[in-house]
């Protein structure tokens, strides 16, 4: 039974793994040479997803059941030597897409949760082995059909409210939460931005049914479900700073998503920011400007979806302490130094974060103040309150087109709201609100337009893009700053 298109470089041969299961299984395959046709033939077959449907073709082929009872169904699945059928990647799109057809699946017993959220109405055969199979085509143990799961958090969840002091770096998150900004935090070591940054998904809306479906399908291709539940949790990524390019944004042999990828519509949090490799680092800029990333080798093309928050937290220079009072770096002057650290981060990159910030040691007095009364379920709400108030916003009553159209309405938006929101006199709220719409989408900034927002301290920072510098505080509430965020 030669099968050498299929082969895999981990395990043994198809041929092998499927002639030991059938004969497991208590089925004997005829003393003569079978040949299997995989077409189309010019296509690489790899992977062991292929196991399944060789066995069930062949035996349909010896009579182990009806010829036509795999007629309208879609299969994978990989074999075990003793008959059983282990878990694949991939189930959850392979059933959208045999239900797009109008098949049915027959996948593993772990995998039917995840296959049942493809439809209500397609057809699912979940087995556990071959056994089990053959007995439900031949009708004498009919398997039911498999039900959707959830995943239950596991373990405690974490809050903003365990978090003391730091009142301008939790705002700031909250701005980033109300309004999608990507969020650049500069502190020392030990001043809690790690510990910021994994709160963050606890402020963030939950996920539409659309956004759930998509983040599982990326989840189910990379082959990171649990017993195929499904999670309704935001993805939070938090790669090593050794991370190779392909490791962010995808690739190798079958171009598996990367982590921009497994953090969509989540939080993709990168700490010690400028100890990632330069070619990693400027390789998120595209995925941040189109949402998605496209992986193209000389033998394929695949695009994934990539729309996530970028969360990163750095040093403000090698040694950590640049900013502490009295503190003379060996290097030479503690703005040199700070400035030789922070220029291996390019300038369309940090182009491309709205908001900068940064995180002060936290002191002794902060730490024996009781805990704070407001935790992640008021800040949610507020975001949810805020991104109600921009939806109801009369240029946004209407379908974007894509494109320059998109980018004009944004900055339309933007104008609207700080008219609407921001608690400042006439004369500054139309100078904000002419800046936030003119030239939406001027210089290498997209994401915020050419109003780019910056917290520090106590303050809210409106600067333009190449001229950070020279911006203007603007005093406001916490209230005024959340609402500014769109």
């Amino acid at each position: 039974m030669p099968l050498s298109a299929c082969r895999t470089r981990r395990s043994p041969k198809p041929a092998k793994r499927v002639r030991s299961a059938l004969i497991a299984s208590g089925l004997a395959l005829p003393a003569r040479r079978i040949t299997i046709n995989l077409a189309p033939a010019d296509l690489p077959k790899e992977g062991s997803h292929y196991d399944l449907p060789i066995a069930l073709g062949l035996m349909a082929a010896i009579g182990a059941i009806p010829h036509d009872a795999l007629g309208g169904f879609t299969v994978l699945g990989e074999l075990g030597l003793d008959g059983s059928i282990a878990p694949v990647a991939g189930v959850l799109p392979a059933a959208i897409g045999a239900n797009a057809r109008g098949e049915g699946l027959i996948c593993p017993a772990i995998c039917g949760p995840e296959a049942a959220w493809a439809s209500t109405d397609i057809e699912i055969v979940a087995a556990a082995s071959l056994i089990q199979l053959a007995n439900h085509f031949k009708g004498t143990q009919v398997l039911s059909r498999p039900q959707p799961k959830i995943l239950e958090a596991a373990g405690p969840v974490l809050d903003l409210a365990d978090i003391k002091g730091q009142e301008s770096a939790k705002r700031a998150l909250e701005v980033a939460a109300a309004g999608g900004h990507n969020l650049l935090m500069v502190g020392p070591p030990g001043a809690g931005k790690s510990m910021l940054a994994a709160r963050l998904p606890s402020i963030l809306p939950p996920l539409a049914p659309a956004e759930l479906l998509e983040v599982s399908m990326v989840a189910s291709i990379a082959g990171e479900f649990e017993g195929g539940a499904l999670t309704n949790r935001r993805p939070f990524r938090a790669p090593h700073h050794s991370a190779s390019m392909p490791a962010l944004v995808g690739g190798g042999l079958r171009a598996r998503p990367g982590e921009v990828s497994l953090a969509h519509h989540g939080v993709l949090f990168l700490d010690e920011f400028p100890e990632f490799q330069p070619q990693a680092l400027d390789s998120l800029r595209q995925p941040l400007e189109s949402g998605e990333v496209s992986i193209a080798r000389a033998n394929y093309r695949v695009t994934y979806p990539a729309r996530f928050m970028l969360v990163a937290a750095m040093n403000p220079c090698r040694c950590g302490k640049a900013n502490e009072p009295g503190f003379t770096c060996r290097r030479g002057p503690n703005t040199r130094c700070s400035a030789d650290y922070q220029a291996r981060i390019s300038g369309p990159l940090l182009d491309r974060i709205d908001l900068h910030i940064e995180v002060p040691a936290v002191t002794a007095a902060d730490l024996i103040l009781p805990p704070p009364t407001e935790g992640s379920r008021e800040v949610a709400e507020r975001g949810s309150l805020c991104r109600d108030r921009a939806a109801a916003c009369p240029q946004q009553r209407r379908r974007i087109g894509r494109g320059a159209g998109r980018r004009r309405a944004a900055g339309r938006q933007r104008a609207c709201a700080v008219t609407r929101s921001c608690r400042c006199d006439a004369a500054l709220g139309a100078r904000l609100s002419s800046r936030a719409a003119r030239r939406p989408h001027a210089g290498r900034s997209r994401r915020c337009g050419e109003g780019r927002a910056r917290a520090s301290g106590g303050s809210f920072v409106l600067s333009r893009a190449g001229r950070r510098d020279q911006a203007r505080s603007l005093s406001s509430s916490r209230s005024g700053l959340l609402e500014y965020a769109f």
